[in-house]
């Protein structure tokens, strides 16, 4: 048996009747922990939640959710597999931002992307040839850049650019990579005819799922999954999409969460244009090569995180004038996107956040990210 470390009462909650994310929050904010949820106690409970979920948090778990709990704890002690909860320093930043964060993701992989910059690339799973030598060019050139992708397996677009990612990731040694949001448990692949390729992801990437393991594909689950997609990058690029698609829910979802949106045009007789032409005359940002992107994005960073002054250059480091310190902001940060705002090589940047660190001005979080503490 794995160690709990308090997953039983998270997955429990997650299993629990009627216990969606916005009712999870709102019963965190009133008790703190799970634990403390299970031992409130009916009248308390049922201040705050229906006669139905009062009684189901109050009743003992049936044997079919205490044998998923035994099976997750035991998925999570293998190699490479995690499961975050709210209250884990790993959970992603981001997603905390968004709306309805799940209280629970399966992980397995690299969990250190999930705190990186990232731009979510989707797409029809019907796509032309074209539409997939796009997403895979657009993909490899952003993660050449630095820049993660993030998309959901799905056949078609998603496919080429993780490949695309992939490709760029083998080919530096390292370096950026992809992230898989799945809509099923973790631990099923589908469609089936992407074995590989998450076996792939899991090794280089990281694969993202809200659902409990054993979860098979539904269709109610791939939409929904579409936010946390959009909420894991910094913006949002659709490759090809009918006027009809999924992946302007995912657009959709990503202007609502604060993102960037782009879309790349295509032919006005193509079905799969009309839905990045919908999008592009609703504001979305037109691109037409992966540069167009990288420095949209590097914008809309800079607006959350002031940039250095020009030229990059550094005062000493520790002083509350620091221009470093005034890029980072107070929200974790990673190296690749401290080092696109403030113009310093790598090597640099690395010597002025040790300085800063010993001095107690910042702080390095798990993930290899960075947050401004003074």
């Amino acid at each position: 048996m794995a160690v709990d470390n308090g997953l039983e009462a998270w997955i429990r909650l997650e299993q629990t009747a009627g216990v969606g994310p916005e009712t999870a929050r709102k019963l965190l904010a009133a008790f703190g922990l799970p634990e403390n949820i299970f031992a409130a106690g009916y009248s308390a409970l049922r201040a705050l939640v229906s006669d139905r979920i009062a009684l189901a948090l109050t009743t003992a778990p049936s044997r079919e959710t205490k044998a998923l709990i035994e099976r997750s704890l035991e998925w999570a002690d293998q190699p490479g597999n995690r499961i975050l909860t709210l209250a884990d320093t790993d959970y992603p930043a981001l997603l905390l931002d968004i709306p309805d964060p799940p209280i629970v993701l399966y992980t397995k992989g690299r969990i250190e992307l999930l705190h990186a910059t990232s731009l979510a690339v989707v797409g029809s799973r019907n796509a032309t040839a074209q539409g997939l030598s796009n997403a895979a060019k657009f993909a490899e050139t952003i993660t050449q850049a630095g820049i993660h992708t993030v998309s959901g397996l799905a056949l078609g677009i998603d496919s080429a650019a993780h490949d695309g990612s992939l490709r760029s990731y083998q080919l530096q040694a390292g370096g950026a990579s992809t992230v898989a949001v799945i809509g099923t448990g973790i631990d099923i692949v589908y469609p089936a005819r992407n074995r590989d390729l998450a076996h792939r992801i899991a090794q280089d990437g990281c694969i993202v799922s809200e659902y409990p393991l054993g979860m098979p594909a539904m269709a109610t689950n791939f939409p929904r999954r579409n936010r946390i997609i959009s909420g894991l990058a910094r913006g949002t690029l659709v490759v090809e999409a009918a006027a009809q698609s999924g992946s302007l829910i995912t657009a959709r979802m990503a202007a609502e969460q604060g993102r960037e949106v782009f879309a790349i045009p295509g032919s006005i007789h193509s079905p799969l244009s009309k839905g990045c032409h919908q999008l592009i005359k609703q504001g979305a940002k037109l691109v037409e090569s992966a540069e167009d992107i990288l420095e949209e994005l590097t914008n809309f960073i800079g607006r959350r995180n002031p940039p250095l002054a020009v030229g990059g250059k550094i005062s000493t480091p520790g002083k509350s004038d620091d221009p470093l310190l005034a890029c980072m902001g107070f929200e974790a940060i990673d190296a690749n996107t401290l080092s696109l705002l403030s113009g310093l090589d790598a090597a640099s940047l690395a010597a002025q956040l040790m300085c800063l660190e010993l001095e107690g001005a910042v702080e390095m979080l798990p993930g290899g990210t960075y947050r401004r503490i003074a």
